[in-house]
């Protein structure tokens, strides 16, 4: 099956139906506090990313890779940077242009795969600013190649991805707290609950890559990690025993 068509037309539904928090904008309240220094964005669900990852923003050139919906890239744009939103979901970008439109900033958005980057240059980018969206792509190597290629040498890739291990555990005994280990890793959706149920229950199918292809393969592809940290998910009985989302700051040296 093509996996992107699918996810990217179950994202524009997510849109549609507004109960998705990741497909709402920004409000002007943020969007004004950027504009005079006082930012911050996320790249998992609860902590903002450090500041000391972050170069001066002021003309800093950022690709938001698979970073629609209208949040972290309008913030970023707002405090100076120059931004560029690369998203599956034509929804999601005209999230994006919504904020873009209401507050008079200039962002590019460009519909595509994140595993292909082609209609970028070499090192067009001196950062690449990757929130949790890995999962919606059943493989992730290709990304993390793509995104050293587009990198300036000296230039950072921030990403947020899932621990592996959230995957292992029954998601509906896991909706009633219980932590009811079924799944292996590599995990797909497709092959554990099958399309039936994603098209019923309507959202988008998930994978869970391994930390190998996670962390190794952005060393496989010329990354040095510089930096890494977790963050816990909202409302799940696992939050109380492990964090389930990390982050990294890789570096093209």
């Amino acid at each position: 099956m093509d996996i992107r068509s699918f996810n990217r037309e179950a994202w524009d539904r997510q849109v549609q139906s507004g109960k998705n928090p990741w497909t709402v904008p920004v409000s002007p309240e943020i969007i004004a506090r950027a504009r005079a220094g006082d930012w911050s964005v996320v790249l998992t669900e609860n902590k903002s990313v450090p500041r000391e990852w972050f170069p001066p923003l002021t003309g800093l050139k950022i690709l938001g890779l698979a970073c629609g919906g209208g949040q972290q890239g309008p913030i970023l744009a707002a405090a100076g940077a120059k931004v560029t939103i690369f998203d599956n979901s034509p929804a999601q970008l005209n999230r994006d242009r919504e904020v873009v439109q209401r507050e008079g900033l200039e962002i590019r958005t460009v519909e595509g795969d994140m595993r292909d980057l082609s209609v970028f240059g070499n090192e067009s980018f001196d950062l690449v600013f990757h929130p949790v969206s890995n999962l919606f792509i059943h493989e992730i190597r290709p990304v993390w190649k793509e995104a050293y290629r587009v990198l300036r040498h000296g230039g950072s890739l921030l990403s947020g991805f899932m621990n592996p291990l959230f995957y292992l555990f029954d998601w509906e005994d896991m909706d009633n707290g219980i932590l009811n280990v079924r799944n292996r890793i590599p995990f797909s959706d497709i092959e554990t609950y099958g399309m039936e149920r994603l098209q019923k229950e309507d959202r988008p199918a998930e994978f869970g890559h391994s930390l190998t292809d996670q962390l190794g393969g952005q060393m496989d592809a010329g990354f040095v990690i510089a930096g890494m940290y977790e963050d816990h998910h909202n409302g799940l009985k696992i939050s109380g025993h492990i964090e389930t989302y990390m982050a990294t700051r890789a570096i093209k040296i």
